[in-house]
């Protein structure tokens, strides 16, 4: 069904999702940044159908994404081109914004922008979700976030898995907090942010 089938996706997407569910109860609009595949977009937009998930990819990326979406026979909206590092993005305004394995996959620049864009979008009270393998205090949480550090910069030497310490501070700048750090499977990570003016922080 899926161009470009993700066997990690698949993996992981039931305990993804039964980490969002509770956190997008009263969301209406999630922004998915980075779709890839689709795979995530679908099964959690069957399994939330209160929610309008508007899907986006690069724009290198989104026609196979698009066509992923059309087979997959879900009714979602026709994906975005979105590239974070421009200033207008295709949305004015969404309840939640989610991201899975997508800060490692791009250089540091594309990420404070992509933080800034949330920023920008995210309405008050609302969650950034951003899934996947973090460093802690510069340092590698398994041996599998090692050998995937090493793939990525093997694409591009300014990829790689993002310190949460340094992603704080990113967040920080434009008034973001991370309010939840949630542990899932395979060391994987489900950090919760929300604009720092209307949640208390923590860990």
């Amino acid at each position: 069904m899926f161009q470009d089938f993700s066997p990690a996706a698949e993996r992981n997407k039931a305990p993804i999702l039964a980490a969002l569910e509770p956190l997008l109860e009263s969301a209406r609009e999630v922004l998915e940044i980075g779709a890839g595949s689709g795979q995530h977009a679908c099964h959690f937009a069957a399994a939330l159908p209160w929610l309008r998930w508007q899907a986006s990819e690069h724009p290198a990326g989104v026609v196979a994404l698009a066509v992923n979406l059309a087979g997959a026979h879900i009714p979602l909206p026709a994906p975005l081109a979105l590239d974070v590092r421009l200033k207008t993005w295709p949305v004015t305004a969404v309840d939640a914004v989610y991201a899975a394995n997508v800060v490692h996959c791009m250089p540091w620049p594309a990420v404070e922008a992509l933080f800034a864009g949330v920023a920008r979008v995210l309405r008050a009270g609302g969650p950034l979700l951003l899934y996947g393998p973090f460093n802690r205090d510069g340092r590698f949480t398994s041996e599998g976030n090692l050998r995937l550090d090493a793939w990525a910069r093997g694409l591009d030497p300014d990829f790689g898995l993002r310190d949460l310490a340094e992603l704080e501070a990113l967040a920080a700048r434009v008034g973001l907090a991370l309010c939840e750090n949630l542990a899932l499977p395979a060391n994987n990570q489900l950090l919760v942010w929300r604009h720092a003016s209307t949640q208390k922080t923590g860990r």
